[in-house]
């Protein structure tokens, strides 16, 4: 139901405004095969480090890949999640990438998104395989670094886990959606402009994008203040935060 209510908006979107998707991943068959290829190129150079990260981190400490598996698992439940969104009639999804980010570092965030992506790919239609670099890019890259450098910015000011954590979700959420949009204006506008269209494409993302936003930062924000409750020698040992910090 969902599948059909996305391809009746993509329609409807289309004919009015020349955007061909109102999903965070982009559909199959949606980017020409050049814009897929740079994608793909852009994605992989990412999750060969990511990867790599996962390695190095995983010798020094045992418990980084069920870890990293449980991530995994998150990022995949998160963005599988779908919302209803009244004032667009339709139903869109948060990312998760934030908090994977905050939690294992944004090289193995790329990693775990695009597990999830391919999955989500292969077995539930949601996204494709032609798009899953473009899909890598927006969702695991840029929103990955985007939450991040966030949390780790805000912190280093001096803001509490609970602002820092919020304002990454949001940001990561955010990025993602505005990222899917040049990639989509990029791959569709033929001789048109292609501000206007990355415009007018952004413009038909914010009546999901804008709550669902929120909702991500405020689930960032719970999972972080909830681990630094419950398991703050978690988030000491992936560096969230310093040992004497947790008796702060």
């Amino acid at each position: 139901m969902v599948i059909s209510m996305r391809v009746s908006l993509l329609t409807i979107v289309t004919v009015a405004i020349a955007v061909p998707a109102h999903a965070m991943h982009i559909s199959e068959g949606i980017l020409p095969f050049g814009w897929a290829a740079l994608w793909y190129a852009v994605a992989v150079p990412f999750v060969a480090l990511g990867v790599k990260r996962l390695n190095d981190l995983s010798k020094a400490d045992l418990s980084m890949k069920p870890l990293v598996g449980l991530m995994a698992a998150v990022v995949f439940v998160i963005s599988c999640m779908p919302i209803p969104v009244p004032t667009a009639g339709t139903c869109s999804h948060p990312c998760g990438t934030g908090i994977a980010a905050i939690l294992v570092g944004p090289f193995v965030s790329v990693v775990i998104s695009a597990v999830a992506l391919l999955i989500q790919a292969l077995f539930l239609a949601h996204g494709g395989l032609t798009t899953l670099g473009g899909n890598i890019v927006s969702m695991g890259i840029v929103g990955s670094f985007a939450g991040w450098f966030a949390f780790r910015g805000l912190r280093a000011v001096g803001a509490g886990l609970g602002v820092a954590g919020f304002v990454a979700g949001v940001v990561t959420d955010w990025a993602t959606y505005l990222t899917t949009s040049m990639e989509l204006a990029a791959g569709i506008r033929g001789d048109a402009p292609f501000w206007p269209l990355c415009g007018k494409i952004a413009i038909a993302f914010i009546p999901t994008q804008l709550p669902l936003g929120i909702l991500e930062g405020a689930m960032t924000a719970g999972m972080v203040v909830l681990l630094h409750r419950k398991r703050p020698d978690l988030l000491v040992r992936m560096r969230v935060i310093k040992e004497r910090a947790v008796h702060a």
